[in-house]
C-alpha cells in the first residue's frame, strides 16, 4: 500500500513539474531558514551550558540608587568575596577574579591578549578542562595557565609546561597549565590566560589598595551555591550586607545573586527589575522562522487544492472502487511527505552554503550538527510537522469529493471555494509586509542614533592604551616625536578611552546639593591637549590651557552635569570632586561615550597627568592612514620596543556601539527578502493556474473585443485586491509591536507614515510583477488555439 502511494506521488509530482517545482523550491527555502534559525537558537539557549555547574553559577551583581532610579551593575568590591565566603554557608566556594588586557611575550612573539585573575576556586567552579598541567599550578605566585590556541601561538608543538612567558615586559612568569578553549557561546571565550590572584595582588597596586575597601567596585565574584539552594533566597540574604556595616555609601547597594542561565539573554535591568535583553532576539527569529516556514506551507496548501479539479476524478474513481476516505487521506498525506522529504534534503544543502554568509552576519561561528543523533531526530520530527501542516489541509479537502457528482462532471466548487485560498495569501503577504516594514524601522533607528551629535570629532582619531611602563612618564617627549613626524596633528592623554565609559563617582557636591541627592557623576582626568585632540565642542568658558598654572585645580562640565546640577551660573563656580575643591572654568557639549541610544551621563573632567593610562593622537589630514599609523607605530616602538603596537580608531570603536541593532537589522532583511521570495513563488503558482483555468474565458472575451490591456486588469484585481487587505492588516500590527520595540530606547526615531506608504506600495507593484507575466501570457493567446476544443 505504502509503495502505490509512493509511486502515485511520484508520477503527481513527474507530470507537474512547474507546481511541484515551486512547492519544492518554496518548502526548501522555508526549511533551509527554519534550520539555520534552528542552529542560532540553539546556539543562543546553549549559550554557557559548556559549564558542568550551570545550573548553580552565579554572578554576585549590586543595585545601588544614585538618584531617582536604581541602577544595576556587575561589578562589587574585593572585601565581599570573603564576607560571601565566610558567612554565608549556602555558598560552596567563592573566587574573586579581575579581567583585563596584558601583553604577553615569549621570545620575539608579543600578544596582547585578554586574561583572568582568579582565585583557586575559579577553576573547579567553572569546569575549566585542563590538557596539560594541574589545577595546584595556580597556587603559585608567578604562574600562568595558557589556552590551547594561544600556547600553540607561542610554542607550536612544543611542550608548553614550565616555559617562561613575561608579562607587561617586566614580570617573568611560567606556564603551569594548559586549557581548552572556551567555546564561542561562553561568557569567558575571550579568556585566553589565567594567572593566580596572588599575582594580581603582587604585581597592581590598585588591587593591593583594593583589597580592604568595601566601595571600590571594579571586580567580579562568582558564586557556587550548594545543591538544593535557591538564587532568590540567597539573595534576599545577602542584600544588606554593605547596609549592615558601618559608614554605609548614600547610594545604598542591594547585592544580589544573577544565576549563569540569565547572564547572556537575561542581561538588561531597570530601576532594579529584569527587563529581559537578548531574549527578545529569541522569540523574535523564532517567531519570525515559523512563519517564514508557514508561508512555504501555504504555497503548497494554495496550489494542492486549487488543482483539485484535476484530481477529482481520481478521487471519484478511487471512491467508486471501493476506497474509503482514510485511504484517500493516507495518499494525500503520503504525496505531502515525499515532497517534504525532498525539500529537507535541498533545504539541508540549502542551509550548508549559506550557512557562512549567516555566520558573519549573527556573528557566530555555528555548523551543520552532522554527526549529532539530535540534530537529524528532530530534523526528521521537523519534516514529519512541516508535513502534516503542509498537507492537512489538501487531504481533508481532496478526500472529501463526491464520487457521484465527480464522474457525471456536474462538480461545481461553489461561490465560496476559492475564499481559503485567498485567506492564504493575504496571510503570505501580511507577514511578508510586516516583516518589511519592521526591517525599515529598525535601519531607521539605527541611522536616527549614528546621525547623532556626538560632540567632538572621531575621525582621524585613535586610541592606544598604556599598558606597559615604559610609557609613563614620557607624554612632552612622546608628543614632540609624535608631532615632529608630521602623521600627527596632536597628541593627549586621558584616564579612559573615548569611545568608553569613563571611572564613576558619587562624591560631587556643588552649593545648593541636596543631601537626599547622590547622582553618578562620570570623571575623567585628561592632560592639557585633550580637547584639541579629540575635538570637543567648548560650549561655554574656556578650555584646558598651560597659560593658567592653576588648571591644575579646573574643572569642565558637560551639559548634563550642568543641568542636574541645576545651578544657573555654573562658570566660576566651585564644586568639591574625590575630596577636592575645583573651579569650573569651562562647560562642553554632551559627548556620546556609552549607549548612543539613551541619554549622555552628568560628566566632568580634571586636569592631571598622575591618573593617566590611555594615549588619544589626531591623525593629520592629506596623509595616508597605513602611513601614518606606521610613523606613530616607529615613534612608540622607540619608547617601548619590546611591546606590539595595539590601537583603535575611534570610528569603529563607536560603531560597534550599534552590533546589535545592526545585526537585528542584517538578520530581518535576510528573512523579509526570503518571505517576500517565498510569497511570490506561490503568487506566481496560483497565477498561473488561475490563468490556465480561464484560458477559454479569455479566449471568449477576446473574440467578443476585450483587450489585452483589459484582460490582464482583470486577472490581476483579485491578486491586488487580496495584497492591498494584506497592507491593511499589516499596518496597525507592525505599528503596535514596532512601538513596543522603540520604546525600549530612550532615544529614538518616529515610525513616519512614508515607510507604511512606501512599503505598501512596493508590495503591489512585486505582486503586479509576479502575477503580470502569467497574466499578460494568457492574454495574448489566440482564441482560436484556446477554443478550438470548442
Amino acid at each position: 500500500m505504502i509503495s502505490n502511494y509512493i509511486k502515485i506521488a511520484l508520477r503527481n509530482i513527474s507530470k507537474s513539474k512547474g507546481y511541484s517545482a515551486i512547492n519544492i523550491g518554496g518548502l526548501a527555502i522555508g526549511m533551509a531558514v527554519a534550520v539555520l534559525i534552528g542552529l542560532w537558537l540553539y546556539d543562543e539557549l546553549s549559550f554557557d551550558k559548556y559549564h558542568k555547574n550551570y545550573e548553580r553559577i552565579g554572578l554576585v551583581m549590586q543595585h545601588v540608587k544614585f538618584d531617582v532610579e536604581k541602577s544595576t551593575y556587575k561589578d562589587a568590591p574585593i572585601p565581599l568575596g570573603e564576607e560571601l565566603r565566610s558567612t554565608y554557608p549556602d555558598f560552596e566556594s567563592v573566587a574573586v577574579t579581575r579581567t583585563q588586557g596584558l601583553i604577553l611575550a615569549s621570545g620575539d612573539d608579543k600578544f596582547f591578549k585578554t586574561g583572568i585573575s582568579v582565585e583557586p576556586d575559579f577553576l573547579d567552579m567553572m569546569s575549566v578542562n585542563l590538557l596539560a598541567g594541574n589545577r595546584g599550578g595556580l597556587q603559585e605566585v608567578n604562574a600562568v595557565m595558557l589556552s590551547e590556541s594561544l600556547a600553540k601561538a607561542f610554542f607550536g608543538t612544543e611542550n608548553p609546561l614550565n616555559k617562561v612567558i613575561k608579562i607587561d615586559n617586566k614580570l617573568d612568569v611560567k606556564v603551569t597549565g594548559v586549557y581548552e578553549d572556551f567555546p564561542e557561546n561562553s561568557s569567558f571565550k575571550e579568556v585566553t590566560f589565567i594567572i593566580p590572584w596572588k599575582l594580581a595582588i603582587a604585581k597592581d597596586e590598585y588591587v593591593r589598595s583594593s583589597l580592604q575597601e568595601w566601595d571600590e567596585n571594579s571586580f567580579y565574584i562568582y558564586g557556587l551555591l550548594k545543591k538544593g539552594a535557591d538564587f532568590d533566597e540567597v539573595s534576599a540574604k545577602i542584600k544588606d550586607v554593605r547596609m549592615k556595616r558601618s559608614d554605609p555609601p548614600g547610594y545604598k547597594p542591594e547585592f544580589f545573586i544573577q544565576p549563569m542561565s540569565k547572564w547572556h539573554l537575561y542581561a538588561d535591568f531597570k530601576d532594579g527589575v529584569n527587563t529581559g535583553g537578548l531574549i527578545r532576539f529569541v522569540w523574535l527569529f523564532g517567531i519570525i522562522g515559523i512563519f517564514v516556514l508557514l508561508l512555504a506551507c501555504i504555497n503548497f496548501m494554495n496550489l494542492s487544492t486549487a488543482r483539485s479539479q484535476q484530481r477529482a476524478r481520481e478521487v471519484g474513481i478511487r471512491k467508486a472502487i471501493g476506497s474509503f476516505r482514510g485511504q484517500l487521506i493516507g495518499q494525500f498525506f503520503s504525496e505531502s511527505f515525499l515532497v517534504v522529504f525532498i525539500a529537507f534534503v535541498i533545504a539541508i544543502g540549502l542551509a550548508a552554503l549559506a550557512l557562512p554568509f549567516f555566520n558573519e552576519v549573527a556573528e557566530k561561528e555555528m555548523s551543520i550538527l552532522w554527526l549529532n543523533p539530535w540534530f537529524w531526530a528532530a530534523g526528521i520530527a521537523f519534516s514529519i510537522l512541516t508535513g502534516i501542516i503542509a498537507g492537512s489541509y489538501p487531504a481533508l479537502y481532496l478526500s472529501s469529493f463526491q464520487p457521484l457528482k465527480v464522474l457525471k462532471g456536474a462538480m461545481y466548487a461553489g461561490r465560496f471555494a476559492a475564499t481559503p485560498r485567498k485567506v492564504l495569501v493575504v496571510v503570505q503577504f501580511t507577514v511578508s509586509v510586516t516583516l518589511i516594514i519592521g526591517t525599515i524601522i529598525v535601519f531607521r533607528q539605527i541611522r536616527f542614533a549614528k546621525d547623532r551629535p556626538i560632540g567632538y570629532s572621531r575621525n582621524g582619531l585613535i586610541e592606544i592604551q598604556m599598558t606597559t611602563p615604559e610609557l609613563y612618564g614620557h607624554y612632552d617627549a612622546l608628543r614632540t616625536d609624535l608631532k615632529n613626524t608630521g602623521a600627527v596633528k596632536e597628541m593627549s592623554q586621558s584616564s579612559s578611552l573615548v569611545t568608553a565609559k569613563d571611572a564613576g563617582t558619587t562624591d560631587f557636591s556643588w552649593e545648593g546639593k541636596s543631601p537626599e541627592s547622590h547622582p553618578l557623576f562620570q570623571s575623567n582626568a585628561v592632560t592639557h591637549d585633550y580637547g584639541n585632540t579629540i575635538g570637543w565642542q567648548i560650549k561655554a568658558g574656556r578650555d584646558f590651557s598651560r597659560t593658567f598654572s592653576t588648571d591644575t585645580a579646573s574643572i569642565i562640565l558637560n551639559e548634563a552635569a550642568v543641568k542636574i546640577m541645576g545651578v544657573k551660573d555654573p562658570l566660576n563656580a566651585f564644586v568639591r570632586a574625590r575630596g577636592r575643591s575645583y573651579k569650573v572654568v569651562g562647560i562642553v557639549k554632551d559627548m556620546i561615550k556609552e549607549n548612543p541610544f539613551s541619554p549622555v551621563s552628568p560628566s566632568f573632567f580634571i586636569c592631571n597627568y598622575k591618573y593617566t593610562n590611555t594615549i588619544n593622537i589626531r591623525l593629520a589630514a592629506g596623509r595616508s592612514v597605513s602611513e601614518a599609523v606606521a610613523e606613530v607605530e616607529n615613534v612608540f616602538k622607540k619608547y617601548s620596543p619590546g611591546s606590539p603596537f595595539t590601537y583603535q580608531f575611534a570610528d569603529e570603536e563607536y560603531s560597534k556601539k550599534f552590533r546589535t541593532e545592526e545585526r537585528v537589522g542584517k538578520l530581518s532583511t535576510f528573512f523579509a527578502s526570503l518571505a517576500i521570495l517565498i510569497s511570490c513563488l506561490g503568487l506566481f503558482g496560483l497565477a498561473s493556474f488561475v490563468a490556465e483555468q480561464r484560458t477559454k474565458e479569455l479566449g471568449i472575451r477576446k473574440v467578443l473585443g476585450a483587450s489585452v490591456a483589459s484582460l490582464w486588469q482583470m486577472l490581476s484585481r483579485d491578486f491586488v485586491l487580496l495584497v492591498v487587505i494584506s497592507c491593511a492588516i499589516s499596518i496597525p500590527v507592525t505599528w503596535h509591536f514596532m512601538g513596543k520595540w522603540l520604546a525600549n530606547y530612550e532615544y529614538r526615531t518616529e515610525m513616519s507614515w512614508w515607510i507604511f506608504a512606501v512599503t505598501s506600495t512596493g508590495a503591489l507593484i512585486i505582486t503586479l510583477l509576479t502575477v503580470s507575466f502569467q497574466a499578460i501570457r494568457a492574454a495574448l493567446l489566440d482564441p482560436v488555439k484556446s477554443l478550438k476544443s470548442e
